[in-house]
């Protein structure tokens, strides 16, 4: 279908203007240290001065702040960090630092602010803040207003040990003792990472959206399909892990355009092939270890609480499975089980749909290597 295509290319050209309305994760770094507690927050500063409650957005622009947002996202360094003076006050009453029952103050220490640049890209600022914690031993509890969006909460030790909590609508992190780190219950653990590898699927890795789209559109037929997507999911695991463990590193400037050219090769063989060519599999496994790679630049940012480490590479690699399988299922629910018996609708749906995808992943592949 004509529109089918042109949905799929309207909506995946628009994905890089999307990333600038993004709503991200902040990731916090804490630090007791002594009679003070330090905290180095990674966020898009705009959405805080702005005011906005992103809390069930999925990008700011279905925010009514969308153009201050936006306005704000314009400004210098330092107009935007004469704003942020300004807001502070109300900003700061919605980040909750506790030493046991008793609330801290924090004062703001540094805020680096990168320059203005492309703005069809986010830009993340760094907020660092200390608070005085009382002469006893209480733990350190640590998170801030749902209306701040999501949170990742990390406590490292010197030692290597450590806490990663992933905090969302106004949740708390778990106590961080000042000697040694926190411990997040397993299962809480373990079901944050299943929904932050979801989410980064769904809505977030459009890439990742579209060549499983790719794989699905190549035919229905249980077979090819199964043998598709095995390959790819025991490849990305493979390569999550061992990027996750830190055995294989390879620059987001060379994995980037390499899992746009995938998104381009299999949908091209779509138009081109009517059956599996014993290939097919063996190639789709080799860009699943390149999609692996991307899944393992958001564990890096969000980072592992070493003492789970396994339970939530699981979690979040369940996530993405989930994410995955969500997908096909919608795309079965949308044509597959409609259309798919159709004489026509390799010739009507699947090869339009695959050149639609072919061409945005093309798009893709040059914008990242040339612009």
């Amino acid at each position: 279908m004509l529109s089918s295509m042109l949905a799929i290319i309207l909506l995946a050209s628009s994905a890089t203007r999307m990333l600038a309305h993004e709503i991200r994760p902040a990731i916090a770094d804490v630090s007791v240290q002594g009679n003070q507690v330090s905290i180095d927050i990674l966020l898009t500063l705009e959405t805080l001065v702005a005011g906005l409650d992103v809390s069930e957005l999925e990008d700011t622009n279905a925010s009514p702040l969308a153009e201050r947002y936006d306005a704000l996202r314009a400004l210098d360094p330092k107009a935007l960090r004469a704003a942020f003076d300004k807001a502070w006050p109300d900003i700061r009453g919605g980040i909750h630092i506790l030493a046991g029952d008793k609330r801290l103050t924090p004062d703001v220490t540094a805020l680096e602010i990168p320059p203005t640049g492309d703005l069809e890209l986010p830009r993340e600022s760094r907020l660092s803040l200390v608070a005085d914690l009382p002469p006893d031993a209480t733990p350190v509890i640590f998170g801030w207003d749902g209306a701040y969006g999501p949170i990742v909460v990390r406590q490292i030790l010197e030692d290597g040990d450590g806490y990663s909590g992933y905090l969302t609508k106004g949740d708390l992190s778990a106590p961080m003792p000042r000697s040694e780190s926190a411990r997040q219950p397993w299962l809480k653990a373990f079901t944050s990472y299943i929904v932050i590898g979801f989410e980064h699927i769904i809505p977030k890795g459009l890439d990742h959206i579209l060549f499983v789209l790719g794989l699905f559109f190549f035919s229905l037929k249980m077979r090819p399909l199964l043998l598709q997507i095995t390959a790819f999911t025991v490849a990305h695991t493979v390569s999550l892990a061992l990027a996750t463990l830190g055995i294989v590193q390879i620059p987001a400037s060379i994995v980037e355009p390499l899992i746009a050219a995938s998104i381009v090769y299999v949908a091209v063989e779509n138009i081109m092939l009517n059956d599996l060519r014993p290939w097919r599999p063996a190639v789709v496994f080799g860009f699943g270890l390149l999609h692996g790679l991307g899944f393992a630049a958001v564990l890096g940012e969000i980072g592992l609480d070493p003492g789970r480490f396994a339970t939530n590479l699981i979690g979040f690699n369940v996530g993405v499975e989930l994410g995955q399988l969500t997908v096909i299922a919608a795309a079965w629910l949308a044509v597959g089980f409609w259309f798919g018996k159709k004489p026509w609708y390799q010739a009507v749906i699947a090869r339009p749909a695959s050149l639609a995808i072919a061409i945005v992943g093309g798009y893709w592949f040059i914008e990242r290597v040339f612009l």
